[in-house]
């Protein structure tokens, strides 16, 4: 399960420096960067043990753990949660207080809500994508959710031919493998993406996965932080592959393009 109300305090308080005014053009990325992505995520997923959440059924990503879920709590995820939170410039509002707790985990004197907080979910992410060789004048590495995508969200405003993710309207658009799906995860959600350019370099609860299957009838995505662990969400779509509908509604899909901008250009999606 998802949760996200002590994170506002945690942000609520944090200097949010402002986007800059002018956007450098970003550099261009070939496939193979979108390709690490994926290979992460679902690797990511199979040593936190194949964790599903959403729709019923079997996987069709494939993975195959080498042991049983464990969850954040568990010692042995100690590195991997501290792997992510290295990868956002916050990392010094969360490592200090789980390494302590990580210290009474090994010597037997507590330690259970290890990695319980701040969320890590959006560390997860700019992980993956930081891992993936995509730098930070191209992905803004961040513990929100809400600022990374603020960052791209004018990348593309700016520089729609060569951003390497754009928004797009999840009643419009079939999410495809690398592409970033986006929940307004706030008490009171944003009704439509474009809404979010008035309130853009504050803080809202959000949470995003990264596709990695996508099929008419199926998408799987991967995120962190999801029960506990980095699970992969699956969501039924219509025949075209555009998501259905759900109690909690898709805000946006940033659609991925790295290697499809120029010079890379080479498919049909670009």
């Amino acid at each position: 399960m998802l949760r996200f109300l002590p994170v506002l305090i945690l942000f609520a308080g944090c200097a949010v420096p402002p986007l800059p005014a002018a956007m450098p053009e970003p550099l261009s990325y070939p496939p193979a960067a979108r390709d690490r992505m994926l290979r992460l995520a679902a690797a990511e997923w199979q040593d936190w043990g194949c964790v599903t959440a959403g729709l019923p059924g079997p996987a069709l990503s494939p993975c195959t753990p080498e042991a049983g879920p464990r969850p954040e709590s568990a010692p042995e995820n100690f590195p991997r949660v501290l792997a992510y939170w290295r990868a956002v410039p916050q990392s010094g509002e969360a490592i200090p207080a789980n390494r302590a707790r990580y210290e009474r985990a090994l010597a037997g004197t507590g330690g259970g809500n290890l990695w319980a907080e701040p969320f890590w979910s959006a560390a997860f992410i700019s992980w993956v994508i930081g891992a993936a060789g995509v730098d930070a004048p191209e992905f803004a590495p961040d513990a929100a959710h809400s600022r990374y995508l603020d960052h791209l969200d004018a990348l593309a405003a700016a520089w729609p031919a060569a951003a390497p993710f754009l928004p797009r309207d999840p009643a419009l658009h079939a999410p495809a493998p690398g592409d970033l799906v986006c929940r307004d995860r706030s008490s009171r959600p944003l009704l439509a993406w474009a809404d979010r350019a008035a309130e853009r370099g504050r803080f809202r609860p959000m949470h995003c996965d990264i596709v990695i299957h996508a099929s008419p009838g199926v998408v799987e995505a991967v995120g962190g932080n999801v029960s506990d662990s980095v699970a992969l969400a699956r969501w039924a779509t219509d025949g075209e592959g555009r998501l259905l509908p759900e109690p909690r509604p898709f805000l946006v899909i940033m659609e991925n393009r790295l290697g499809r901008t120029p010079p890379f250009n080479q498919d049909s999606r670009s």
